[in-house]
């Protein structure tokens, strides 16, 4: 994925530029970047991306131990209905 479409508003990117950010104030950017997201985007592979980019180079970061946290959090669960959920199917 590429930085532009991980970061399209570049919301990650300007969170390591504030000084004295806390843990709770990236937080609540990180759900405003997500929300920034297309809907079929990879999340992982976003948070995999902005973290190649900005949190190597900055691994104390409150920013960077956010997005460590992003990676951690289980896929959503896929809804399946009809007979596929009932028998088993693919």
């Amino acid at each position: 994925m590429r930085l532009e479409e991980a970061d399209p508003k570049g919301l990650v990117r300007e969170s390591y530029r504030i000084e004295g950010i806390t843990p709770g104030e990236c937080r609540s950017i990180l759900v405003d970047w997500a929300l920034s997201l297309p809907l079929d985007a990879p999340m992982k592979d976003a948070i995999r991306t902005v973290m190649a980019e900005y949190a190597l180079g900055a691994p104390d970061h409150p920013m960077s131990k956010v997005l460590q946290d992003g990676l951690m959090t289980p896929d959503a669960p896929k809804r399946r209905g009809g007979r596929a959920a009932r028998v088993g199917g693919a």
